[in-house]
């Protein structure tokens, strides 16, 4: 798969399948985009997807940035687990946010994927203040030469698969909901980091993972699956957030593995959330908060019982 980050000045297909969007969560809605870019390529074009990081809503509005359902290094992995040939990661800054819905169209479109199908969203908008929409789109593609399909919204059990939706159901500890949405378990990745060494101290050694996508959309304490390089999954019990019971400070991924007595620093993690045990809380002394621990790993252990290794 080839990566484009910036604007490369020149003509990169000679004729392609795209679809545009943020993508963020890469869910069936998003999966439903590409199949349809598939069927339309039939394997004889290249299929390209425009997508943009940072999210536009959080360039806009750092302080209400919406929390993050996969980090850009999940995105591209699973971009290119779905076969698709081109990622053009455009930079969205204030450039970007200027440009007209008509000069999008030409200098994205035209000019450098030359397009002959476009894909997108029933709600797709595009160019600056979200001028563009599903009809100018046509009427572009008319002028241009390009056919333009516009999916409506997926709903899966009687909810409209979309990234807000999603975290929603992450916020509120509803995983299932969400990975039914997803079309598969939710997962956050990230390399092993030194910490503090308090767990090993209280028995409990954990895998600290500092977030590359934030803010998270999950707060508190979860069974979890867990694996990295050919390990296999392992199960165990991860705290997400800033750790008040012992004074933690910034939001950390803190993940016990059962079982396990090994360094995993520098290693690429693969947490999946299976259910939420508890909010994260502040214990009045160690005693209390040891005590807790013990009872969130009983209760991880009975949700896990298949891969205690």
């Amino acid at each position: 798969m080839q990566l484009i980050r910036d604007n490369p000045g020149r003509r990169l297909l000679q004729s392609a399948v795209a679809t545009i969007g943020n993508f963020d969560g890469l869910h069936l809605g998003h999966q439903s985009l590409i199949r349809y870019c598939q069927s339309l390529a039939d394997g004889k074009r290249p299929i390209a997807v425009v997508t943009f990081e940072p999210l536009p809503q959080t360039w806009f509005d750092p302080d209400s940035a919406p929390a993050r359902l996969m980090s850009v290094y999940q995105k591209l992995e699973f971009l290119a687990d779905q076969g698709v040939d081109l990622v053009w990661l455009m930079r969205f800054n204030r450039d970007l946010a200027e440009l007209s819905a008509e000069d999008f169209v030409r200098s994205v479109l035209v000019d450098t994927l030359a397009v002959d199908e476009v894909v997108v969203g029933e709600d797709f908008q595009y160019g600056k203040r979200r001028q563009g929409g599903i009809d100018s789109l046509r009427r572009a593609g008319r002028e241009f030469g390009f056919g333009l399909t516009a999916i409506p919204m997926l709903k899966v059990n009687g909810q409209v698969a979309s990234s807000s939706t999603i975290r929603e159901h992450l916020a509120a500890g509803e995983l299932q909901q969400a990975s039914d949405l997803l079309g598969r378990p939710y997962r956050m990745t990230g390399r092993v980091i030194r910490g503090r060494q308090l767990g090993r101290k209280l028995g409990y050694p954990t895998a600290n993972i500092r977030l590359s996508a934030s803010p998270s959309p999950l707060n508190g304490v979860f069974a979890v699956r867990v694996r990295w390089a050919d390990s296999g999954w392992r199960a165990g019990v991860a705290n997400l957030g800033t750790r008040p019971a012992v004074g933690g400070e910034g939001f950390l991924v803190e993940a016990h593995l059962f079982n396990f007595d090994g360094s995993l620093y520098g290693q690429r993690l693969d947490v999946e959330f299976v259910k939420k045990l508890r909010d994260e809380a502040h214990f009045e002394n160690i005693d209390d908060l040891v005590a807790q621990m013990r009872e969130d790993e009983q209760q991880a252990r009975n949700c896990l019982p298949q891969i205690q290794g």
